[in-house]
């Protein structure tokens, strides 16, 4: 027997295994409506011979029940659990295709597992199952063309959030070259305003250098002639002492 002790934190639980786990009077115990947000259950291997008893589980998308003793009372799965999209009944004791009917209540329903059960050993059982059940996209892991499925596959199909994600990746894209676009032309535009600045200021420069130049002609005496001005005070100045000396 199998009991679930988590009192109070039923309602965050999205994914349950419970394989191997012994069941009771065809019930896991402790399993119950109150898992509201269940969206994966897994109870492989668990003595179960009829699904009457599981409990309501309206967000649940996967099912795996593989390797028990249910042979019908399918229907139950209608009811209580409308949104499947994947259902593994493999290793079970169905017989016979009328056990599968009430399985077109599912109309998500996209992928149904049947290998290892009686009922995959009828003449035309693959044809005769998609018959029956058109909205499958995969028996046993294959598609009606025998393609095998993949996990990108099932991604797919348990959320088909694929094609907005891509129309909104071509619009971000879509928008990062305008943006790119624009910055190159205000670049070039910037480029062209600094060449023609520094121009300015190269042209302000050499204006300067050349007021420089002529201040220094008016203001700088050449050294020769600055020695020339020295030696000419030195010969007066010896001069007038003589005339003192004889006076």
């Amino acid at each position: 027997m199998s009991h679930l002790n988590l009192p109070g934190a039923e309602t965050e639980v999205g994914e349950l295994v419970v394989d191997n786990c012994r069941c009771s009077d065809g019930e896991v115990e402790g399993l119950s409506e109150e898992f509201t947000e269940l969206e994966v259950l897994s109870m492989a291997n668990v003595g179960l011979s009829s699904l009457a008893k599981m409990p309501p589980l309206p967000k649940l998308q996967k099912l795996e029940v593989s390797e028990n003793a249910i042979s019908g009372g399918l229907n139950a799965l209608v009811e209580k659990c409308p949104g499947l999209t994947h259902l593994n009944l493999s290793s079970n004791k169905l017989k016979e295709l009328s056990s599968l009917e009430p399985l077109q209540g599912l109309k998500a329903l996209k992928s149904l597992d049947l290998y290892g059960c009686d009922v995959s050993s009828l003449d035309d059982y693959r044809e005769r199952v998609f018959q029956l059940l058109p909205q499958l996209t995969y028996l046993d892991g294959f598609d009606q063309e025998d393609n095998e499925a993949s996990d990108n596959d099932e991604e797919e199909e348990a959320g088909p959030h694929g094609d907005d994600g891509e129309e909104e990746d071509d619009e971000d894209e879509g928008s990062e070259g305008e943006e790119d676009e624009v910055g190159l032309s205000y670049l070039m535009k910037e480029g062209i305003q600094d060449e023609d600045d520094d121009g300015d200021y190269v042209q302000g420069e050499e204006e300067e250098e050349e007021d420089e130049d002529e201040d220094g002609g008016e203001t700088v005496t050449p050294p020769h002639e600055r020695r020339r001005s020295c030696s000419s005070r030195s010969g007066g100045e010896e001069e007038e002492g003589r005339r003192r000396r004889g006076g």
